[in-house]
């Protein structure tokens, strides 16, 4: 079995998972910022002549300007600073509808084009991964149980009248598709062949010779009331004894396969099915038949009863009914999964099914994907988009704050010391 391929899923965490990310890097680079003043004060109010401290002071003190300024840069994004409508700040509010049709345009341009959608999908083994799934115990049970403690609801919430009509319906069409003689054809070779014919008249003997055995005195008395009263009554009872023995015999030799009869009885039924299958008089007959019965009241009534006998069915014991719906689907996937499994060439040939249908299904509506995109963009609230963007990249953006602190020292310091080296003593 080709080995099912599997992809690292990323972890999906919640909006409160992600809130409680994005407050926690926000507490420490306002912590940092906080430090860097502390430094700066306490260096600048010590009275002590260390000769390390101006180096220190002028760290925090280019620290304090890279995390004020990249704050000022991740703040103007979503928002104005200090609710002040500064100039080139909101960014995303703002130009809500350009990010939306951008948006838009870029998932029909780069994501739904046919090349890409194309080289994506052939490395997506979808059958491959429901093989795996549904052969999982776990996954298959709880799926089962799922559905099954659905089924009384859903039977429930169902309109049983226009259910009825709508199955009758679909189940007339049907039946009024399949032509009747061909399909008669296929089912009486599927018995002949399968032996189901031959062991019926196997049965068929069997009683036969049983019943003869027990109607020994009736066939007696048929033969004594059928003969001329001239005739002694030892002579009706040979005559009967004759007849029982023929018969017995014959059926004892019609268990030969080989026996004449049935030689002639296979090749007939043989006949009857190749006729069926191709005769037009009797695909003719076959469709009179059906009709026939189809317009048979008689027909419709004990289909209604049948349905009615579903109905209390369902109704009775609708637990019992869910466990038992339960258990059948569960046997149902792991049947499917091994059915997917037994064969690789299977899986490929469903794969490449897949996924032409969904190229079929996708490509022909980029531009429809694309408008959606952009339509449910617009259609927010400037504050929604803030927030959801935010929770998506926010604890991300902090992390410039961090490094803005970090590398606005460092940098502040190599200029203090670039500015001592250079200045005269």
């Amino acid at each position: 079995m080709a080995e099912v391929c599997r992809t690292a899923e990323p972890e999906i965490k919640s909006a409160e998972a992600k809130l409680a990310d994005l407050k926690r890097m926000r507490a420490i680079a306002v912590a940092l910022l906080g430090m860097m003043t502390c430094i700066f004060v306490a260096t600048s109010v010590a009275t002590v002549d260390w000769p390390w401290l101006p180096y220190a002071r002028a760290f925090a003190e280019a620290g304090m300007v890279g995390a004020c300024a990249d704050w000022f840069a991740v703040v103007a994004l979503f928002r104005h600073p200090f609710g002040i409508p500064i100039p080139h700040t909101g960014i995303v509010p703002n130009n809500k509808d350009r990010i939306g049709a951008a948006l838009g345009r870029f998932i029909t341009n780069n994501f739904l084009s046919p090349r890409v959608a194309h080289e994506q999908l052939l490395q997506v083994d979808v059958v491959g991964w429901i093989t795996h799934w549904v052969n999982d115990p776990d996954n298959a049970k709880q799926l089962a149980q799922y559905v099954g403690t659905l089924l009384p609801r859903i039977l429930k919430s169902l309109a049983r009248p226009e259910l009825g009509e709508f199955l009758g319906n679909v189940a007339r069409q049907g039946i009024e598709s399949i032509p009747a003689a061909p399909l008669a054809s296929k089912l009486l070779a599927v018995l002949w062949a399968g032996g189901a014919a031959q062991a019926a008249l196997e049965r068929a003997l069997d009683l036969g010779e049983r019943s003869l055995r027990r109607n020994k005195a009736t066939i007696h008395r048929i033969v004594s009331e059928h003969s001329s009263r001239w005739i002694p009554k030892w002579v009706d009872n040979m005559i009967a004894e004759r007849v029982m023995a023929g018969l017995l015999s014959t059926m004892e030799e019609l268990r030969d396969p080989d026996h004449p009869w049935r030689v002639e009885l296979s090749q007939a039924v043989e006949k009857l099915i190749a006729d069926l299958a191709t005769d037009p008089d009797m695909h003719a007959v076959g469709e009179r038949m059906k009709a026939q019965l189809l317009a048979n009241p008689l027909l419709l009534e004990q289909a209604r009863s049948l349905w009615d006998e579903i109905e209390r069915g369902l109704e009775s014991d609708p637990q019992a009914r869910a466990e038992t719906a339960a258990r059948t689907i569960e046997v149902a996937l792991h049947n499917f999964g091994r059915w997917l499994e037994q064969d690789a060439d299977r899986q490929r040939r469903l794969n490449r099914w897949i996924r032409l249908l969904m190229l079929r299904v996708l490509l022909p509506r980029r531009a429809e994907i694309g408008a959606y995109v952009t339509h449910v963009v617009q259609n927010w609230d400037a504050a929604t988009l803030v927030n959801r963007l935010e929770l998506q990249v926010g604890k991300d953006l902090q992390y410039i704050r961090i490094n803005g602190t970090l590398v606005g020292g460092l940098v502040g310091l190599l200029i203090f010391v670039a500015s001592k080296w250079i200045a005269p003593a």
